[in-house]
């Protein structure tokens, strides 16, 4: 079986293409996911793990967040062949503030727009893009509305915030808390978001959304997780409770995992000490 991983030279990526021994789709390996030239490729390949975006927030980047997150989306999936399986990166934070309403968050929480960037309009139109020609091709579709995946550092890469926490105890670099680190999110290691990749690329289901997350067993508040660290490595944190960073939108956030459990029978393996122990 060939697996294409787009952005597979990323703080992900590098991680899921070597979980799966996978080619590497990114601008380090010569292609480019808006080139309609390199976009051709994909028909060799019998699974696309299409991690690569555009992800900057900022509203002057958001004619690019929608040409890199859903039209180029599109294109590669109006590129594979048919029976080929498709999986999509999204994000949680599709949902938006939407998401308040629920303790562990579900798949069928509203995505109406309740101040979301362009950056989450362009992955949720990715979806249904995505959704759209993976019917037409007969293509598998699988989309995964990821919240907080953490990997270990790579070469040339910006660290998620789970990461970065583990870094900056380790050097005693300060690290900038919002609402005093009072905000939950729940977290996964890469290779358990590598594992549902696997779980339904060896299913036989045709489409399947997904929230991936630790779940409510792999959730903490962010003052709890640098706290881990500090203490699993003999440092204290030092930690700044910085009131003019954003609060984060909801403030508190845990994947509701009954539906990927039920489908894929996958859930996380790897717990929070033990994944944040692999960082260190």
């Amino acid at each position: 079986m060939r697996i294409l991983v787009t952005g597979g030279s990323g703080y992900l990526g590098t991680h899921v293409r070597h979980f799966f021994n996978a080619d590497d789709f990114s601008r380090r390996a010569g292609r480019d996911i808006l080139s309609y030239d390199d976009i051709e490729l994909v028909a060799d390949y019998d699974v696309v793990i299409h991690l690569a975006a555009y992800l900057d927030k900022d509203p002057a980047g958001a004619e690019l967040s929608f040409r890199t997150n859903a039209e180029a989306t599109a294109n590669i999936v109006n590129h594979m062949r048919t029976g080929a399986a498709f999986l999509y990166a999204s994000t949680k934070d599709v949902y938006g503030a939407n998401a308040d309403s629920y303790q562990e968050v579900p798949e069928t929480c509203a995505t109406d727009y309740s101040g979301q960037t362009a950056l989450e309009w362009s992955k949720f139109i990715g979806e249904r893009y995505a959704e759209y020609y993976a019917r037409q091709r007969g293509v598998r579709l699988c989309i995964f509305r990821m919240s907080n995946v953490y990997a270990r550092p790579s070469a040339g890469n910006e660290s998620g915030f789970v990461t970065h926490c583990v870094e900056s105890v380790k050097r005693g670099w300060p690290i900038r808390l919002p609402l005093r680190g009072e905000a939950v999110r729940d977290i996964l290691h890469v290779d358990d978001f590598s594992r549902a990749c696997r779980a339904f690329i060896d299913s036989a289901h045709v489409y399947g959304l997904y929230n991936l997350g630790g779940g409510k067993e792999n959730s903490a508040r962010l003052l709890d997780i640098v706290s881990t660290v500090g203490r699993m490595i003999e440092l204290e944190p030092n930690i700044v409770n910085d009131e003019t960073l954003p609060h984060p939108v909801p403030v508190n956030y845990v994947s509701d995992l009954s539906r990927i459990r039920e489908q894929l029978g996958w859930q996380p393996q790897i717990g929070i000490e033990e994944g944040l122990r692999s960082l260190l």
